[in-house]
């Protein structure tokens, strides 16, 4: 639970993910990928309730890389506890991923999870000829990596930071209020598909002023964890750069939630009221 909390922002639609339905209706949305560059970073501030519990930090590289040819772009995200959650269990963790300029898919994805004695160093090489994924874990008692396990994945998969970039680069102009997007993704041995309905543009207000934003609903079952079907909600800057703006999750034990705090080296012009 804690984990969840104080990195809602990386981690809030991998659970979604898992749960979601294997079928959908929804659609593959429209790219213009013009709303992020080299030099881009967001800070976020993770909450539960009025309690700060967590910091999150996206960073794209400054340098272009390639990988089988294909122009990318190096994301990173990283996530920790507040000193105070700390204490009782400290989480430091690092998702990062290579994702084509181009298409937003995922070619290479790679965590660095160390959460009080639990740590887990992961590679994943995705190969969208053959639709597979190649995951290897490392070995602490060897010092390396271990063998590669192949997994099946569907086409165009993303990982968990490339379906965050995705969204940031649907074109919404041709998006209707009402409309379910799809991602397909994978994520340590699994593919899904997860649903998002669009519910058209909302002003918010947050520590960056009043921002008028797209807000997307991850499509969830009834469970155990979140108070209602429609209870995580994301609101993404309705301006050039469409950056995540706040994420808010309703649970059955209060509320928790990030929100940007600050950036820097943006591709576009902030829009704020």
């Amino acid at each position: 639970m804690i984990k969840f909390i104080a990195l809602l922002f990386l981690l809030n639609f991998q659970w979604v993910a898992a749960q979601a339905p294997k079928s959908t209706k929804a659609k593959e949305a429209p790219l213009k990928n013009k709303s992020y560059t080299n030099g881009e970073e967001l800070h976020y501030a993770c909450t539960f309730g009025v309690f700060p519990v967590g910091k999150a930090i996206t960073r794209i590289d400054n340098r272009i890389f390639y990988v089988g040819g294909r122009k990318c772009y190096k994301i990173d995200c990283f996530g920790e506890t507040s000193p105070w959650i700390s204490i009782v269990s400290k989480i430091k963790d690092q998702w990062g991923a290579f994702i084509d300029s181009a298409t937003v898919v995922t070619h290479v994805a790679y965590r660095k999870l160390r959460e009080g004695n639990y740590r887990k160093d992961e590679w994943v090489t995705f190969n969208h000829k053959t639709d597979s994924a190649y995951v290897k874990v490392i070995d602490y008692e060897k010092g390396k990596y271990g063998p590669a396990q192949r997994y099946k994945t569907c086409s165009n998969v993303r990982d968990l930071v490339a379906g965050f970039m995705y969204l940031r680069a649907v074109n919404f102009d041709l998006i209707k209020k009402g409309d379910t997007l799809a991602i397909d993704g994978f994520f340590e041995d699994t593919t899904y598909k997860l649903r998002i309905l669009f519910e058209g543009v909302e002003v918010i207000k947050c520590k960056l002023g009043k921002v008028p934003c797209y807000k997307l609903v991850p499509v969830m079952p009834a469970n155990k964890l979140f108070d209602g079907e429609n209870s995580i909600s994301c609101w993404i800057s309705a301006d050039a750069n469409q950056i995540p703006v706040k994420i808010y999750a309703k649970m059955f034990v209060g509320g928790t939630g990030v929100e940007l705090v600050k950036y820097k080296g943006l591709r576009n012009p902030v829009m704020t009221n």
